[in-house]
């Protein structure tokens, strides 16, 4: 819901409902829902032949690290991140540092899965890899942010952004409900809490 509040902070943003628990689901969604889990039945099945999986999931993490770094501003091409991953070099200014850091983020959360659940101390530790040595990083990395910010203004101002999120008061209790229905024995499909964590 969008809210706009009187004082210093008033501007209209983006402030999430709580995340459902339940959900009625109708007979077409039921359908979309088996035939995803068995395409990702196949897929898994699939990987499992392979003697080494990543070589087919690494190109698709960086594709995604390309798509989600453009939502910050960076320009980095794919062939450049690609170029940079096999020859060690890139272009200063490029971006592609940002690229390998989401990159070396995602990792990061895969290997600390095995040792801790998906908490908030996992998305803080992740948010430290990837604003290492990068723009931004004197934004206390590994932190969650203590001031307002918005994507995707012309002119710098959240009156003409295109997001604007939560303001820090407000995440508090929006990250304890997100941490919650991590972990919470929530009766509902795999794709179906992934689909309500990424909305």
């Amino acid at each position: 819901m969008a809210l706009k509040s009187p004082g210093r902070w008033g501007f209209y943003r983006f402030v999430p409902e709580p995340i459902p628990r339940t959900l009625s689901l109708g007979s077409d969604t039921i359908l979309a829902l088996s035939a995803a889990d068995t395409a990702l039945g196949r897929l898994a099945g699939a990987g499992r032949l392979l003697p080494n999986p990543h070589l087919l999931v690494n190109p698709y993490v960086t594709r995604e690290a390309v798509a989600s770094s453009r939502i910050e501003g960076t320009q980095a091409s794919l062939s450049e991140v690609l170029e940079a991953s096999a020859t060690g070099l890139s272009t200063p200014g490029s971006g592609v540092q940002e690229v390998q850091n989401y990159i070396a983020a995602f990792n990061s959360g895969l290997r600390l899965l095995q040792s801790m659940p998906l908490c908030l101390r996992l998305i803080r530790d992740v948010h430290a890899v990837l604003m290492e040595g990068v723009r931004g990083q004197e934004r206390s990395p590994g932190e969650f942010r203590s001031t307002p910010n918005w994507i995707g203004s012309p002119t710098d101002n959240p009156d003409n952004a295109t997001y604007v999120p939560p303001l820090p008061d407000e995440m508090g209790q929006l990250l304890d409900d997100l941490e919650s229905f991590f972990n919470e024995d929530v009766r509902l499909p795999a794709l179906v809490r992934c689909g309500l964590l990424a909305a």
